[in-house]
């Protein structure tokens, strides 16, 4: 059992936690990528544990599992960290009831209220952060109030970095897209939550009651998934299957433990 350049990798029979990307790691839009299923199959046979970690804040875990579920991968709410679950967290202790002004979906902006947050996201002075999402409802009249909204002297957030959302004709501005253009806009950089932060990697790790060396990160980005799971000190898998190349990994100073094309290569641990 190889990766990509020779490495061997049946260590892996020993690790106790396995925490997924998803989007362009085990699906690409609607489509499951071949070997999934019987991989989630294999780890639950023999009684390993697993977590999704995305930082697409889009949906809510309830929408996650439903897309999960569709594709007959046995899982809970549990199975899920999300980058909402972090940035409530992290809001709860450093704002705790006050307001805060958000930029992102209706469920986003839902979830972060669930969570039990003040929100909002009209103007309003009374705001203590400001917070922005991967939002695909994005319109003018959001970037307008978000750019007046971070001419405030108060903390600004993000849940996540990545450039692009993976789609099944290409890819999409994700949210570091996105802030991209509210800095150019205003000047403001935010501090982003989500993956590269090892901050969910560690979570996800603390949720289980296991330890670091338990774990295992796999996903397709370097600068999110694999930078996310060096960071938080655990061994990582990138897949060739989404958003990075081996000339993005040859040109990267981060570097994953092991490099794979598909997961379904993984799936010879269990036989």
């Amino acid at each position: 059992m190889k990766d990509y350049f020779g490495k061997d990798f049946s260590f892996l029979k020993n690790k106790k936690l396995w925490l997924f990307d998803m989007d362009g790691t085990i699906y690409l839009g609607d489509k499951l990528f071949d070997g999934v299923k019987e991989f989630f199959s294999g780890l639950k046979d023999n009684g390993v544990n697993f977590a999704f970690i995305t930082n697409n804040s889009s949906k809510g875990k309830k929408d996650y599992l439903s897309k999960i579920l569709g594709f007959s991968i046995d899982a809970t709410e549990d199975n899920f960290y999300t980058s909402v679950d972090a940035s409530i967290q992290i809001l709860k202790k450093e704002f705790n009831n006050s307001l805060v002004y958000a930029q992102g979906t209706k469920s986003f902006v839902k979830n972060l209220v669930d969570g039990g947050l003040n929100m909002t996201t009209e103007y309003n002075d009374n705001a203590k952060c400001v917070i922005v999402g991967f939002d695909t409802e994005l319109n003018f009249e959001k970037l307008t109030t978000t750019c007046k909204m971070l001419l405030k002297d108060i903390p600004y957030y993000a849940t996540n970095p990545d450039w692009v959302c993976p789609t099944e004709f290409g890819y999409v501005p994700d949210c570091g897209s996105m802030c991209f253009g509210l800095e150019k806009a205003t000047g403001r950089k935010p501090i982003f939550i989500g993956k590269p932060n090892g901050f969910m990697i560690e979570k996800a790790i603390e949720k289980f009651g296991l330890n670091k060396e338990d774990a295992v990160v796999i996903g397709d980005r370097i600068y999110t998934d694999i930078a996310s799971g060096v960071n938080a000190g655990v061994d990582t898998i990138l897949v060739l299957s989404g958003e990075c190349t081996i000339k993005d990994y040859e040109e990267s100073e981060i570097k994953p433990r092991l490099v794979i094309s598909e997961v379904n290569e993984l799936n010879n641990l269990f036989k």
